[in-house]
């Protein structure tokens, strides 16, 4: 990635397209052994993030999740009118085939599957309850731009809720990347059976990423309103960032 201005230590802004570009690849690459790196590296923690996130939606609920990859978070979301929405065909395909059954086992309809970048949505202004993004906003090309998106497509009083990589200041990220450059790549080689593994190349994301204080200026920034963000114990692993669109 190219060099920019560091926000609390680390590059926080964009990703250039052509590593945005390679980057999509590896997450593509990654689908087979998905659920299983991330049980390892979180120690069966993204499970509980997961289920922190479903329960901000309510049944009944119009519920879009930008980045869904292959559907981890989205096959145990019930009661609600999903959208599921991914840049990569191949995500997608995998996330409809695993969504779409668990929904049908409920007696639920199927969900929408748009394949679109977060930073420009193809859907309508104030349509959607609430907003959710699970370790997808790392990945954003343009994180600024995604979120005023987001805000775009939000009802008012609509809420966002990301779940991503934790970082709460330069020391938190600093012992972050020492994890994630060593101990996750050893999970992933062992897991994948391969030297040249795709988390080689995802792990760049995180030391590019900024702090939950500079998230959440930018999301105050775009506009959300009651902007919070901070870690989820116990390990401090990942940040939960919540905010509303103002009421009309």
């Amino acid at each position: 990635m190219a060099s920019r201005n560091a926000t609390g230590g680390y590059d926080p802004s964009g990703i250039d397209l052509d590593e945005w570009e390679i980057l999509e690849s590896q997450l593509e690459e990654s689908i087979p052994n998905y659920d299983r790196v991330n049980r390892l590296m979180t120690f069966g923690q993204d499970k509980v993030w997961r289920k922190n996130v479903r329960e901000h939606a309510e049944p009944g609920m119009k519920v879009l999740e930008v980045g869904c990859g292959p559907g981890s978070f989205a096959e145990d979301i019930t009661g609600v009118d999903l959208t599921c929405l991914d840049p990569s065909p191949e995500m997608l395909k995998v996330a409809k085939r695993r969504v779409d059954s668990a929904r049908n086992s409920r007696g639920e309809s199927p969900a929408d599957y748009v394949q679109a970048i977060a930073e420009a949505i193809p859907l309508p202004d104030n349509t959607y309850d609430r907003v959710f993004c699970l370790f997808s906003f790392r990945d954003f090309q343009d994180k600024e731009k995604g979120l005023e998106e987001i805000l775009r497509v939000l009802k008012p009083g609509g809420q966002l809720v990301i779940c991503d990589a934790g970082k709460a200041n330069w020391l938190h990220g600093f012992a972050g990347r020492i994890w994630m450059s060593t101990v996750v790549q050893l999970m992933a080689r062992y897991v994948t059976k391969k030297k040249d593994h795709p988390w080689k190349g995802l792990a760049k994301t995180y030391s590019h990423y900024g702090t939950n204080r500079y998230y959440r200026n930018v999301m105050k920034k775009v506009g959300f309103q009651k902007v919070q963000g901070r870690l989820l114990l116990p390990f401090g692993m990942a940040s939960r960032f919540r905010g509303w669109k103002a009421e009309k």
